[in-house]
């Protein structure tokens, strides 16, 4: 039986399509979305929440639960910090729908240091994110969702229909575009966000970086380090039906 989460959360390594699953989510109206709360705490200190300041992992998971009895609420964030309460809450773990978006870290580690060129290896994310996969898929007992984001760019609709069967909410046709913005909450991170705030929908930017791995010693041993967790987390990436020609 099809049934609607009442908290829906999509966990992603910096520079792998999420905001713009952001801006699908938010387009269809039928959720509260909170972007990147945990790690605004972690970066900020504090993040808001319905109105309601938070300064701690415990803080932010009750308001979001709070958040909830009022409605269904989306969040999506990013695992350039690590969350280690979130990590120690089984029950959250548990009851809200944690999912998980990937792209290949070569294209992710060249996106994320032409806008932070001091990045460290930790805050290219994805063995956190494996991490925290790991975690859910021990708490619930289930293989949690992953998406491709190259299957995102490749075929949104059949992509996104994929994930709203899986994740039990109605798929929306209409969300798959959107009106250029730079949303209010994107203002204080915008160079984070400039891509997404210029789009329509999901699409392959086609940028070209002129630092990456294939290039640069460090980035090359970022990928080393990083490329295992993203193999691991997309051998169980969400199958997308293909079309019949």
């Amino acid at each position: 039986m099809t049934f609607e989460p009442q908290i829906l959360a999509l966990w992603s390594a910096p520079r792998s399509r999420s905001t713009a699953f952001l801006k699908m989510m938010s387009q269809r109206g039928d959720h509260t979305i909170l972007h990147e709360p945990f790690s605004h705490v972690m970066n900020f200190g504090e993040t808001s929440v319905d109105g309601r300041t938070v300064r701690s992992e415990t803080e932010l998971i009750e308001a979001v639960h709070e958040l909830a009895e009022k409605g269904p609420v989306f969040f999506k964030d990013t695992t350039d910090f690590a969350y280690p309460g979130l990590l120690a809450d089984t029950a959250f773990l548990q009851k809200a729908t944690h999912t998980f978006i990937i792209r290949h870290p070569s294209e992710a580690i060249a996106s994320h240091c032409a806008i932070n060129p001091e990045a460290t290896c930790e805050e290219i994310g994805f063995s956190r994110l494996a991490e925290i996969y790991d975690a859910v898929r021990q708490a619930t007992g289930q293989r949690p969702v992953v998406v491709d984001s190259d299957d995102l760019v490749a075929d949104p609709e059949a992509t996104v229909r994929a994930y709203c069967d899986r994740a039990g909410i109605p798929f929306i046709d209409s969300a798959l575009s959107w009106r250029p913005e730079m949303r209010q909450e994107w203002v204080g991170t915008k160079a984070w966000h400039e891509s997404t705030s210029r789009s329509e929908g999901f699409a392959a930017t086609g940028s070209a970086y002129t630092r990456g791995p294939d290039n640069d010693p460090q980035l090359a041993e970022f990928l080393a380090f990083h490329l295992p967790f993203y193999e691991e987390l997309r051998a169980h990436r969400l199958s997308v039906p293909t079309r019949a020609a």
